[in-house]
């Protein structure tokens, strides 16, 4: 399935993820890979984009009251802090949106709320150099022609909307040996 097919299948963010039919809820297999990341949506792979895609789906309808799973994941307390923590869901999905767009994939706009400008977003130096490993582990096995391409880099650019801060890998990342 191509990625521009498997992101506006017109599916919940959540109906079709793999692990369902192995007697687990939908949501846990999503809950518990779930990242949104704070690198910019360019790095990613074909397969990690259409992922970015439908987790900050899922996150929005969690923030926006419409689900019972996945409410306390730790990766949504980025946007919980933002004082409204709607609009910034909505602002990091239209970035996905327009890296979506660059590629030629046919995300679909409508599932993202209004545009809002000037939404600003607080993390780590700390944070953005532990996802840029975990993010280089990922490529050198499932996509060696990215990981080549970026594994040069030292500064990877963090998604637009993040202010970079000194710091470390934040309290409420579930670390694995990157």
């Amino acid at each position: 399935m191509s990625a521009a097919l498997a992101a506006n299948d017109g599916l919940d963010p959540i109906s079709a993820q793999p692990g369902a039919a192995r007697g687990r809820p939908p949501w846990a297999l999503a809950a518990a890979k779930m990242r949104l990341w704070t690198l910019h949506p360019k790095y990613l792979d074909a397969a990690g984009l259409v992922a970015l895609w439908r987790e900050g789906l899922l996150a929005r309808a969690v923030l926006r009251g419409r689900t019972k799973g996945y409410r306390h994941h730790p990766q949504l307390l980025r946007f919980r802090r933002h004082a409204s923590p709607r609009v910034a869901i909505n602002a990091y999905l239209r970035v996905v949106l327009i890296e979506a767009r660059t590629r030629g994939y046919a995300f679909d706009p409508t599932k993202v709320g209004p545009r809002y400008r000037g939404v600003v977003l607080r993390a780590t130096q700390g944070q953005l150099a532990y996802e840029w490993r975990h993010l280089m582990r990922k490529l050198r096995s499932r996509s060696p022609h990215l990981h080549r391409r970026w594994r040069r880099v030292r500064s990877p650019e963090p998604n637009p909307l993040f202010l970079i801060v000194p710091g470390h890998v934040e309290s409420w990342e579930r670390r694995s040996g990157a």
